[in-house]
């Protein structure tokens, strides 16, 4: 693919991965807590998975740690401790915040709390910022 076609590929990942982040805010502004977390961690994995179309390579699954462990750029990333703390905690909320038997004997919505839902949108917003950051950067 040609580097004007990678960019709009991932500016178009990263205006998803911001449209979920805005939903996870309003999610958890109705104690929606699961849904937020949920949210989070989808806005969390499309923002890194921007980054591997703008450098044309094709991502694969939806561990956001692992995308970012493996992003075949990673060693310019300068942070990236940073965003594997991040990316690991948002995976947690991949599975168990959307279906009942991923969490024993409760629902979703029982056990995900407002502190969840705040640390998980933490966590997804820097990881957007810095991906949106470095998409703004990189090199024509």
């Amino acid at each position: 693919m040609s580097r004007t076609k990678n960019r709009h590929q991932a500016e178009r990942w990263l205006q998803t991965a911001e449209e979920d982040l805005k939903a996870a805010r309003v999610l958890l502004e109705n104690g929606m807590y699961a849904h937020a977390c949920f949210s989070a961690q989808q806005s969390g994995e499309k923002a890194i998975k921007a980054l591997w179309y703008l450098v044309d390579a094709e991502p694969w699954g939806h561990s956001v740690q692992r995308l970012v462990a493996e992003f075949p750029l990673r060693n310019e990333i300068s942070d990236i401790s940073v965003w594997l703390d991040h990316a690991g905690f948002l995976d947690q909320f991949y599975i168990p915040t959307r279906y009942p038997n991923g969490l024993p004997d409760l629902t979703p919505e029982q056990v995900y709390r407002l502190e969840d839902a705040q640390r998980s949108i933490k966590s997804a917003q820097v990881l957007f910022l810095a991906c949106k950051k470095w998409v703004e950067e990189y090199p024509e």
